[in-house]
């Protein structure tokens, strides 16, 4: 295994309180999966999630599921969610799908700002802030995503490429609809890199962001759900969920397999 690592000024201590947050696991299918394999893996995850209490499952089908895996979960503590939604709320936006669409099929949660849609589709601050106030507008609980590049954390330049994602998103959210987003760090420089982020690695940037967060709202980013979004696996999850600032994972590749993302959840 590689590792990769820096000698790095560390930011400022956050003071630690008691952990009220949320543990969440939340799984991202991304593109993959019929609706037929994907109702089979929900069945799966539901059956082999029901002595699991202290953790809030998420799944993040491709839209085409939807329908169908909100009737799988149906009566379960499983929530759903989309990987992503329209920037705008109806109209001429051919192959969008609406954050009132979305909540409409009982979607709780959605993806947004994820790293492929950032890299992949060029989608801006701008536009993702217009989706994140769509989603809240409509009940549904944005999983912002942040992160850096390989080329930026190598230049010493996360700290404040992370800063400037938030703060030009959701420090321009209502304060009260601040409590309603679940941060997502992605360290895109250790996703399919061969490189590898250390437990350490990713409370330091947790911490940062948590710091982050309370400059602008105070208190309240003490109950902030922060997820790690690196490679998460049954390998690493116990060492990585058990630093103080890390919430829980969204998931990628391993919430494809049922066993795998219990496992995951059970690293608590």
């Amino acid at each position: 295994m590689n590792f990769i690592t820096f000698s790095l000024p560390l930011p400022p201590k956050l003071k630690i309180i008691n952990k009220m947050r949320t543990n969440i696991v939340a799984g991202n299918w991304k593109m993959n999966t019929t609706v037929k394999e994907g109702v089979k893996l929900v069945s799966e995850i539901v059956e082999k999630s029901k002595k699991i209490s202290t953790v809030k499952l998420i799944v993040a089908p491709p839209f085409t599921h939807i329908f169908s895996i909100s009737e799988k979960i149906k009566g379960t503590e499983i929530a759903l969610s989309s990987q992503n939604c329209a920037s705008e709320a109806k109209g001429a936006y051919t192959g969008e799908v609406s954050a009132e669409m979305l909540a409409d099929m009982d979607v709780k949660y959605a993806i947004i700002g994820h790293s492929e849609r950032r890299e992949y589709y060029k989608e801006s601050s701008e536009i993702l802030l217009k989706k994140v106030k769509l989603a809240l507008a409509n009940g549904i609980s944005p999983i912002f995503c942040v992160g850096e590049n390989l080329n930026e954390r190598e230049e010493n330049r996360h700290f404040d490429i992370v800063k400037k994602q938030i703060e030009e998103v959701v420090f321009n959210v209502d304060e009260n609809d601040f409590e309603k987003i679940i941060i997502a760090y992605e360290p895109v420089w250790a996703i399919g890199t061969g490189k590898t982020a250390t437990a350490e690695q990713a409370q330091e940037i947790h911490a940062y962001i948590r710091e982050v967060l309370s400059g602008e709202f105070g208190k309240k980013a003490e109950i902030t759900s922060i997820l790690y979004g690196g490679s998460c696996k049954p390998s690493n999850a116990k060492e990585i969920f058990s630093k103080p600032d890390v919430d829980g994972g969204l998931i990628g590749g391993a919430s494809l397999n049922a066993d795998d993302f219990i496992a995951i959840a059970k690293s608590f």
